[in-house]
């Protein structure tokens, strides 16, 4: 085992230390960080079952880890000519940085919906989290597509939002609330922008190299993991934009009858 690792080459050695880097700080996030910052800025924490407890911690860790590397991909899109001129044969070294660190954590959240499966436990999220890393191993093994790999983390930014919605849920706010409301709109805003008004974008660069030599060099799995992949998330993507829509609607169409509704107290519960 040490001799494999001593094989590596100085960058993947480096990509594998920022994996495993990432994984136990996303660990320590949920067991240790979320739990002492969330009593100090929500005392209603504490008043939480212990299944509401896990599901708040973990969606914590998600919106810490959406808008870390939502920005470093938005950092990638913009200033890194090479991956954007190249999309499919780019010199991946800061995409690699950006999926090792959502590969560690995808294999923390792992870890965790499993053990603590009666609280948090999802099959669709256990699907996503491994159709994601089998992707992801194009990108970290064979350094190909690293563009579209890229691209794809864009679709973080929604989530904050949408963690934001269970975290007002759970504290007793109601849904014509003032804040409740205001992030509705935002969350139906940025998932518009960052999932569905991207696919002319993201679906043309696949378009332009597909057929060309660096297309073809990417082998038969990379080009499933690749296409069938994104077709089918963004097919979800527009089954939940559908929903998100809908919701928006109704909430804002009954607070313009006159329906709005006051946030609760400090304690954020309600009888």
């Amino acid at each position: 085992m040490s001799w494999g690792w001593m094989a590596m080459d100085p960058f993947r050695q480096l990509i594998l230390t920022i994996s495993v880097t990432s994984f136990l700080t996303f660990q320590w996030l949920f067991h240790k960080v979320s739990p002492w910052m969330s009593t100090r800025i929500s005392p209603s924490f504490l008043g939480l079952s212990d299944k509401q407890r896990v599901e708040w911690n973990s969606r914590t860790v998600s919106t810490f880890h959406a808008l870390l590397v939502g920005i470093f991909c938005l950092y990638i899109l913009l200033f890194d000519d090479v991956v954007n001129e190249d999309p499919v044969w780019g010199d991946p070294t800061l995409v690699k940085t950006n999926v090792a660190i959502t590969t560690g954590y995808l294999i923390s959240d792992l870890l965790l919906i499993f053990y603590y499966w009666k609280a948090i436990g999802d099959k669709f999220f256990v699907v996503h989290h491994l159709a994601a890393l089998y992707a992801y191993y194009y990108v970290l093994g064979e350094g190909m597509l690293p563009y579209f790999a890229n691209f794809r983390l864009l679709a973080e930014f929604s989530t904050p939002c949408v963690n934001q919605r269970w975290f007002f849920e759970v504290l007793g706010y109601p849904k014509s609330s003032r804040p409740n409301m205001a992030n509705g709109v935002a969350m139906a805003v940025v998932f518009f922008m960052v999932r569905i008004a991207v696919m002319p974008v993201y679906y043309c660069r696949m378009y332009a190299v597909y057929g060309t030599e660096p297309f073809y060099l990417v082998p038969w799995g990379g080009r499933v993991a690749w296409i069938g992949s994104s077709i089918c998330l963004d097919i979800m993507n527009i089954m939940w934009m559908h929903k998100i829509g809908r919701g928006c609607y109704k909430v804002l169409r009954t607070a313009h009858r006159g329906k709005g509704g006051a946030p609760p107290q400090e304690n954020g519960k309600t009888d």
